[in-house]
């Protein structure tokens, strides 16, 4: 059995047993996808206390748990991960039963064939990026309220995709006739996202999926990213606090 979730930012508490009871028939060899923005990997430099706490008590659940990356995620840590191929697809490996699905790759779970591309642009930096030495800014706006992230500490420019992450899953695709059973993602095809929210702006990564979408066969694409649990249509499916089954 494979699950769908969407962002969990470090609180993995929706995987209670009382709030997902559905796991008492699961092992190790059933999933739960969240579509980005896991924040399970987030602390500044190493793994902290409470991040290991979660961890391995997300590891030591009946099912297995794979995510792919959101905007909000320490991609200095993340990518520092063992990298591995598993069910025919690139992966960092997390704990044993935790593993994070990069980006342009094309995973054979439980005889389905899902694609998967993590990432997005960050909506709370209205106010900007600053560095870690501008200590008496960053006082500053946290003292006001503003909307600013840290570089290197609560922002990162891999957020995005790169030029080789791109191509790549264009090539996994190829391979496989741009023919697929299921899409992972953190954001939607620009057009979805405007469906969403009229605000929100396109980016190299939105476009990328609009490409992906008007290329790609597939029955159903799951994304997380706008905190709402909405079907926007028979295809398209944002998730947010749901955990639906993969159908």
């Amino acid at each position: 059995m494979i699950y769908v979730t969407g962002d969990c930012h470090g609180d993995f508490q929706k995987f209670s047993t009382k709030r997902f009871p559905e796991q008492k028939e699961l092992t190790k060899n059933d999933y739960v996808i969240i579509c980005g923005d896991f924040g399970g990997v987030w602390n500044y430099g190493e793994e902290s206390n409470n991040e290991k706490y979660w961890l391995d008590w997300l590891n030591d659940k009946p099912f297995t748990t794979l995510f792919v990356d959101g905007n909000h995620e320490n991609f200095d840590r993340l990518y520092d991960y063992p990298k591995t191929t598993w069910n025919g697809g690139k992966i960092h490996k997390i704990r044993p039963f935790i593993h994070h699905l990069m980006r342009g790759e094309v995973f054979t779970i439980n005889d389905k064939k899902i694609f998967t591309f993590g990432g997005a642009s960050s909506h709370d930096i209205q106010d900007g990026i600053l560095d870690m030495t501008e200590e008496d800014r960053i006082y500053l706006y946290r003292k006001t309220g503003r909307y600013f992230r840290i570089k290197n500490f609560s922002w990162w420019e891999r957020e995005l995709p790169t030029e080789e992450e791109m191509k790549n899953g264009l090539k996994n695709l190829q391979k496989i006739n741009f023919n697929v059973d299921y899409i992972i993602s953190h954001c939607a095809p620009t057009s979805i996202q405007l469906l969403l929210d009229s605000h929100f702006k396109s980016d190299v990564l939105t476009n990328y999926h609009q490409k992906m979408q008007n290329e790609l066969k597939f029955k159903k694409w799951f994304f997380g990213h706008y905190h709402m649990d909405k079907a926007v249509n028979a295809e398209f499916i944002c998730v947010y606090n749901d955990i639906i089954p993969l159908v």
